[in-house]
């Protein structure tokens, strides 16, 4: 029956699969969990089957559902991102009372939850943006979280999430990220990363595939050996999985019967576009967001077959030797993944004030999220060894790491080419680390291009100042104002 007593130390609402697991992950850890759905046979569904899990509180209304929590009220929204979470705030906060907590646990733009949280503020109740990786199982096991919000907010709030979060060596992956959109703008770049981790993975799939002639089966061979290495990662270790499945209909490989169309939800999209609002170069990120919408355009591919391919080359003959130049390039285009993303957390947290510090992120990764992998230790001793470091990349570790693996990554992005394998992920990875490296771009060439047909001046390698050339006069050099 519906209940008034105030007991819940926290609240869930939005039952689909994620929030019942977090509502699960919250009793199983000792709390008192209210529970609220907009479709009460979700609230049912959850207690009948899983009640045993903890202390439940069933609510029908929304004024019940607040009625249930202990001050200050703790309540964890999820439902969709949007119109649906703005319907389910205001909701909440006209029944809520000055120092209670609204947290949204969705995929929220992080633009939308600074105008949240500004406007919560002005009501005097406190609104934290969280994003949560780690899907249904992190959810339910233990996830990576990353709130941002109010500092104040956090001593309340944080104990509870610490206690559901992955662990790492005992550390939880779980901390107060910084103030307003920072929690869900992180999670954001998470996800960009993670598109170009698994874009990098699909990649390499298909080298074994169409370059070496693996079938599924060798490949998940492959994954899985690597698994144990310095490449082992929660990607990793469920793409040998995806790849050993056979398909109970036809006895083929899973995969191989599996669309070759990759959908998605719009969090890489909102890297990319942030990204290019920052100015930071996210060009792996952007390559998997792209590869993902050039899957879909299955009309275009369809119309597109037997177009030319050009003379291509003998496939490699030393298996052994390819295989491992896979591996290397692999690793150093992740390598480059997470240097860009966590160039765009610097430049956000530059933007807004966030001062967020990337080795407290590298931690939080380490376990429950899609991107935990083992090198984040070594990210994390990277940003602890210089908190300013100007690129992951330039860390000892990591630039002996590529250092080793770029005569591979060369190799594997030119056998590729030669063979007509498409690998944009590869390719634009070694691009920019070719590009960051140079001692001179052809942006020079760019900038003079620039200031002849708009006068947008140009810089000199041998004067302070700014310069503008005459094109349309006498072509003399002047100083610009």
């Amino acid at each position: 029956m519906p209940t008034s007593t105030a007991r819940a130390q926290i609240g869930v609402t939005g039952l689909a699969v994620m929030g019942s697991n977090i509502a699960r992950n919250f009793a199983r850890n000792g709390y008192t969990v209210a529970l609220h759905n907009r479709s009460i046979a979700k609230t049912d569904a959850l207690l009948e089957a899983y009640g045993t899990d903890g202390d439940f509180v069933r609510t029908e209304t929304i004024g019940e559902f607040v009625a249930a929590l202990e001050r200050p009220r703790r309540v964890l929204i999820m439902v969709k991102a949007g119109a649906a979470t703005d319907a389910v705030i205001e909701e909440l906060a006209s029944a809520m009372e000055p120092g209670d907590i609204i947290i949204d646990g969705g995929n929220a733009l992080y633009t939308d939850t600074m105008r949240r949280e500004a406007a919560l503020r002005e009501r005097g109740l406190n609104f934290v943006g969280a994003g949560i990786s780690g899907g249904e199982e992190g959810a339910l096991n233990g996830p990576s979280i990353m709130p941002g919000g109010p500092a104040e907010s956090y001593d309340s709030l944080g104990p509870l999430l610490e206690s559901i979060a992955a662990k790492v060596d005992g550390t939880p992956c779980c901390t107060h990220i910084g103030p307003d959109g920072s929690g869900h703008f992180v999670k954001m770049v998470h996800n960009g990363i993670e598109y170009a981790d698994m874009q990098l993975i699909g990649e390499a799939y298909q080298l074994f595939r169409d370059a070496l002639g693996f079938d599924a089966k060798q490949i998940a061979g492959v994954f899985t050996q690597w698994n144990t290495g310095d490449l082992e990662s929660y990607l990793v270790e469920i793409t040998a999985e995806v790849l050993d499945q056979i398909d109970a209909k036809t006895g083929r490989p899973l995969v191989d019967v599996i669309v070759d169309a990759a959908e998605q939800k719009g969090t890489g999209r909102w890297t990319v576009k942030a990204a290019l609002d920052l100015g930071v170069p996210v060009t792996g990120i952007a390559e998997a967001v792209f590869a993902r919408a050039l899957s879909g355009s299955r009309a275009q591919r369809r119309a597109a077959t037997g177009l030319a391919s050009g003379r291509l080359a003998d496939k490699p003959v030393d298996v052994e030797q390819f295989t491992e130049d896979i591996r290397q390039a692999l690793y150093a285009s992740k390598v480059v993944a997470y240097a860009q993303g966590f160039d765009q957390i610097a430049a956000g947290s530059a933007e807004y004030d966030w001062n967020l510090h990337p080795g407290d992120l590298a931690t939080i990764w380490r376990g429950g999220c899609i991107i935990r992998a083992r090198f984040l230790n070594r990210i994390k001793e990277a940003y602890d060894a210089d908190p300013k470091l100007p690129s992951l990349i330039l860390a000892p570790y990591f630039r002996q790491a590529i250092a080793t693996a770029i005569d591979s990554w060369r190799r594997v992005v030119a056998t590729a080419s030669l063979l007509g394998i498409p690998v944009p992920a590869f390719a634009s990875s070694l691009s920019y680390y070719d590009a960051l490296r140079a001692e001179r771009l052809p942006a020079a060439l760019t900038q003079g291009q620039r200031d002849f047909f708009g006068a947008h001046t140009y810089e000199r390698i041998d004067a302070e100042g700014k310069f503008h050339t005459l094109w349309s006069g006498d072509r003399s050099e002047v100083p610009a104002d």
